[in-house]
């Protein structure tokens, strides 16, 4: 049986994390910068020398495609990113990236053809940490977002995506999406503790769990923190209080799989010795299940509602986003699956907290995904770490994965 390279594909690992190298021994290779050019220089070039042909499309992604025995058939696509977080760690996207370049590698070293060919995706601005929102490229590939609206996005110096594009030399020619693939896959760092947990090296990822962002605006009125008695007050913290308290619960009656994360509050004017005016908490709630999802939004708004009947706050719930849940194709888990057991690796089937580009992906062709551990579930990280057994044992689930579609007639 086939297997990949390790010390050939952990070696490139470590040869790209010291593009954009921090002193606690992650990566800021943020999306459109030198750092990121260098990367995708890098990555190109290694393409080039596994035989691969180059197409850059209007956003940058990066095409890497491997012929196949027959070239009508659409490609088996493996995709991720190589762009990081400004203190990011070195596994977190640019593994997806590197181990489908050791499938590539592989098949080279086995003089094995394919049926269908085989393109390395990728994907420009995944992380979204320079410009929002996260996964725009993919997004505008699948036709979720205008090549216009993406070109618009600026960072923080006003700086646009599209002038960045084309200051790198990445802003390509080749029209973003509306390209058939007969299976796609994308291999990723758990980003969570759950395969550590259970003691397993890879994940058969089966979809993603649904997303709800709201922010809860609560107004009150600003006073002097001293000569103002509490029963006088219109104190929107203390308002927010109890309902912060009845989300929790709400993550816990729709335990295990909900989530519920208040990620900030924001109280204005922000002065110690004055009661604020208004208050601004964000608010994430996730489930796998769409039913149960809107079960939640129903019952958060039903919280808010209640709490502040009679209230001298006033508050208001303002939808910022909403990714519906996703379930992968059938035969792309499967076929994860069948690589999981023909290598007996330790596995685990489970669905995504996070988002990637696989799940715009996944509207417009057949997609999964495959987890691999990180210790302590630590990731958006410096010191994001991976097992390299664990990232070979991936990259080897990934290889038969791939190989059995790839041969597979469409």
């Amino acid at each position: 049986m086939i297997r990949v390279n390790g010390e050939r594909h952990w070696n490139r690992m470590m040869r790209m994390a010291k593009i954009g190298a921090t002193p606690k021994g992650g990566v800021c290779r943020v999306a459109l910068t030198d750092e990121d050019k260098e990367g995708r220089d890098l990555f190109i070039s290694w393409c080039k020398a596994a035989g691969c042909t180059i197409e850059i499309d209007q956003m940058g992604n990066i095409f890497a495609r491997r012929s196949g025995t027959d070239e009508t058939i659409p490609p088996v696509m493996i995709g991720s990113h190589l762009d990081s977080q400004p203190t990011g760690g070195k596994y977190d996207g640019v593994y997806g990236v590197l181990a489908g370049l050791e499938v590539i590698e592989t098949l080279n070293d086995h003089d094995i053809q394919t049926k269908a060919p085989i393109e390395l995706v990728s994907w420009t601005n995944e992380e979204g940490a320079r410009f929002a929102p996260a996964m725009i490229a993919s997004g505008v590939f699948a036709g979720e977002f205008s090549l216009e609206y993406a070109y618009a996005r600026t960072d923080k110096s006003g700086k646009t995506l599209g002038e960045e594009l084309q200051r790198i030399g990445y802003k390509g020619k080749r029209p973003v999406g509306n390209r058939p693939y007969s299976a796609t896959f994308e291999i990723h760092i758990e980003q969570g503790p759950i395969l550590e947990a259970a003691q397993k090296s890879v994940g058969i990822v089966t979809g993603v769990q649904g997303i709800r962002w709201y922010d809860l605006i609560l107004t009150g009125k600003e006073t002097h923190a001293g000569p103002s008695p509490m029963s006088f007050r219109k104190d929107p913290v203390k308002a927010a209080l109890p309902i912060i308290s009845q989300l929790y619960d709400l993550a816990d009656k729709h335990s295990p799989d909900a989530r519920v994360t208040i990620g900030f509050l924001d109280a204005a004017p922000g002065v110690k010795n004055t009661v604020p005016g208004k208050l601004t908490v964000s608010v994430d709630l996730r489930h796998p299940d769409e039913n149960i999802l809107t079960t939640m939004d129903k019952a958060f708004k039903s919280i808010v509602e209640t709490t502040l009947e009679g209230s001298v706050v006033d508050g208001e719930i303002i939808d910022i986003w909403y990714s519906p849940p996703v379930a992968f194709a059938p035969k792309c888990i499967q076929a994860v699956r069948n690589a999981v057991n023909k290598l007996e690796v330790p596995a685990m089937e489970m669905v995504s907290g996070a988002g990637h580009d696989a799940v715009y992906v996944s509207k417009v062709a057949p997609t999964s995904m495959i987890f691999i551990p990180c210790e302590d579930g630590l990731s958006h990280n410096e010191l994001e770490k991976a097992e390299k057994h664990d990232l070979i044992n991936g990259a080897n689930v990934l290889l038969h994965a791939v190989i059995e579609l790839a041969h597979e007639s469409v």
